[in-house]
């Protein structure tokens, strides 16, 4: 078998409800992944009362899939 080309080392820390902080390579300030809108309402969330809407980090997995 191949050796990984890859591995990946953050660190993700969980924040206050739905908020996570991932410290990922290259970036100088941790990213913060979050719910809104409809990923909310699928998690049994009322989208209205997320104080801090933020990109789910599905959201960023379709970004990146899409570049």
């Amino acid at each position: 078998m191949a050796e990984p080309t890859y591995v990946y080392e953050g660190k993700i820390e969980r924040g206050s409800g739905a908020i996570r902080m991932a410290n990922l390579p290259a970036e100088a300030a941790p990213v913060y992944f979050g719910v809104h809108g409809a990923i909310a309402q699928h998690y049994g969330l009322n989208p209205a009362t997320i104080k801090e809407p933020r990109a789910a980090t599905l959201d960023y997995v379709i970004a990146a899939a899409a570049a």
